[in-house]
């Protein structure tokens, strides 16, 4: 199975600011609207990935990719073979669910399955 990056994350301290940074740079759809107040961006872009802009809980910035995979928890234990560490265990979110983990850089890279 491929595994396609699927959603971007753009997380900072100051969710709100940045959400209207995006929106007012690219002219992104942002939607807040849900109980984590996460704004799920619609990039508009034909061939683009769409994903979100919020505030962190920690309050740390980083921009995340996430890569769709059939065994979340399969690819969380690879991950960690290869020198991963988790910084989210497999999380059902509803729809979907989602695990988190940074590479041997620190960059943090998240899992996506489909609950379909």
């Amino acid at each position: 199975m491929p595994n396609p990056v699927v959603h971007f994350e753009i997380m900072g301290a100051d969710g709100p600011a940045l959400q209207s940074f995006y929106r007012d740079l690219f002219d992104w759809k942002i939607d807040v609207n849900n109980e984590w107040q996460y704004g799920v961006v619609e990039t508009g872009g034909e061939g683009g990935i769409n994903g979100g802009v919020s505030g962190d809980q920690d309050s740390s910035a980083r921009v995340s990719v996430y890569a769709e995979v059939d065994d979340l928890q399969a690819y969380l234990d690879k991950a960690e073979r290869l020198g991963a560490n988790v910084v989210m265990p497999v999380t059902d979110m509803g729809d979907f669910a989602i695990a988190l983990f940074t590479d041997p850089a620190g960059n943090v890279t998240g899992l996506v399955k489909n609950s379909g």
